[in-house]
């Protein structure tokens, strides 16, 4: 009898399996064709000398498109820039936003207006945002450089001069995503409990040593992941470089995105630009790995 309903239960299992499978089905194909099959496409691509000149995979090169991307010196600039660009957005946006959220997380009254205002750039388009900085950081007719006049400084070129664009570029990218940090810091501040507060409180610690000791151990998980999502987002930067500087002037802001971008649809060498393109997902997908194992060691 035993053996019996073991059988019966195991067949049930089976039947629930398939079941489970068959409602997956659907969602499993969108992805592989979304997400995988361009993934596979793309390396499969690198691997052949296929240009928009001659788009066929009938010469196979191996690995010779990813030692050409790796001996490109624009290549190796815009990845090191790239690596400057993302640090410097990821950083100070953390910093902004967790000040933000601190200070938030003890207001009362008016909260869902701060909500709104704050959300208002996160919600625009990176495409908008661009046209409406670009405009606005006009060297003789944008509003930054008219207000610059009024308190007597000179008009500055912050598009046009090779050391400043990069860090216009910056400033923009922050004042569009500083929002999405505050929103998930503060929903992480809003769920810490309230305990382990009043306990130190009761021991005579004040704020900073509150901050220091319990808001930061409890608030790592969430600032990791708000941190990973970011990184994530910020290494693909494209809409704003496209709209704003188009890689320039010369190649200051010329991230990695774009210029993956300018060799496969300005240089027409999609063998090569599908190369990149893995390297900078190779690269990705080892820094998220990474954070997630850290992740998961402090929880």
């Amino acid at each position: 009898m035993i053996g019996i309903s073991g059988m019966k239960a195991n067949a049930a299992d089976r039947r629930d399996a398939r079941f489970g499978y068959a409602l997956a089905a659907p969602s499993l194909t969108m992805l592989f064709l979304i997400i995988l099959f361009p993934v596979l496409s793309a390396l499969y691509t690198s691997l052949h000398e296929y240009t928009l000149i001659a788009p066929n995979f009938d010469v196979f090169t191996g690995v010779e498109n990813f030692r050409l991307a790796f001996a490109d010196a624009e290549f190796r600039h815009s990845a090191w820039l790239t690596i400057k660009f993302v640090i410097g957005v990821v950083l100070l946006e953390f910093v902004i936003g967790f000040a933000v959220a601190l200070m938030l997380n003890k207001v009362e009254r008016f909260k869902p207006i701060y909500y709104a205002i704050l959300l208002c750039p996160l919600l625009m388009n990176p495409v908008i945002v661009g046209l409406i900085w670009r405009m606005f950081l006009h060297p003789n007719l944008g509003i930054v450089n008219y207000l610059l006049s009024t308190i007597g400084l000179g008009p500055v070129n912050w598009l046009g001069d090779t050391k400043i664009a990069i860090w216009t570029v910056i400033m923009v990218d922050i004042w569009h995503q500083v929002s999405f940090m505050i929103v998930l810091l503060l929903a992480g501040l809003a769920s810490l409990p309230k305990e382990p507060y009043e306990a130190a409180r009761v021991d005579g610690a004040n704020a900073f040593q509150c901050f220091i000791h319990i808001t930061l151990p409890m608030m790592r998980t969430v600032i990791v992941v708000t941190l990973l999502i970011r990184l994530i987002f910020a290494v693909k930067t494209y809409d704003l470089v496209y709209i704003m500087t188009r890689g320039g002037p010369g190649v200051a802001t010329d991230l990695l995105s774009y210029f993956i971008y300018r060799k496969a649809f300005v240089g027409l060498d999609i063998g090569e630009a599908s190369a990149m393109s893995i390297i900078l997902l190779t690269a990705i997908l080892g820094l998220t790995a990474y954070l997630y194992r850290y992740m998961r060691a402090i929880r």
